[in-house]
């Protein structure tokens, strides 16, 4: 079993494309000037989406093994809409709302200093369209160079 799970080139694939996602994070993050914080690399949110490129690559690496025409490829493709929509949709309207949450707590600690709020809400939480964009092609683009550069062949 534990044999299978290494030499599934079709996960390792995937897994590899939300870490490369996940590097690039941090030095956007690092190239913006936000210093080297580690924590980049395992959070949600942000440039690239890592969600959106594991999820194209797990689809990508689907079709160039069992083909466009396979019922895997057909889940893979299904799951990487849902995964994309939500990142770019729901998960960034929560982020929005947390921005305004955050205000409200900021102005009701300014009027009441009395009131003790612990932690302020997650900002990032989702992404923009754009970084949905990138991770995706991101994704696709690692498991294509990737099987390249193995020479696999299914």
């Amino acid at each position: 079993m534990l044999h299978d799970l290494i030499t599934n080139w079709v996960l390792i694939i995937a897994l590899c494309a939300w870490m490369v996602a996940q590097l690039v994070k941090l030095l956007v993050a690092l190239a913006r000037g936000k210093g080297l914080d580690l924590s980049f690399f395992i959070s949600s949110g942000g440039m690239p989406s890592a969600h959106s490129a594991m999820v194209c690559a797990l689809a990508t690496a689907i079709a160039i093994k069992d083909g466009f025409g396979s019922a895997y490829f057909a889940i893979a493709v299904i799951l990487a809409l849902v995964v994309t929509y939500d990142a770019a949709g729901v998960r960034q309207s929560v982020g929005q709302q947390s921005v305004v949450l955050n205000r409200i707590i900021l102005e009701l600690k300014r009027k009441e200093p009395m009131i003790k709020i612990e932690a302020d809400l997650r900002e990032l939480m989702g992404h923009t369209p754009f970084e949905v964009y990138i991770g995706a092609a991101l994704g696709i683009g690692v498991a294509w160079l990737w099987l390249f550069l193995a020479g696999l062949k299914f």
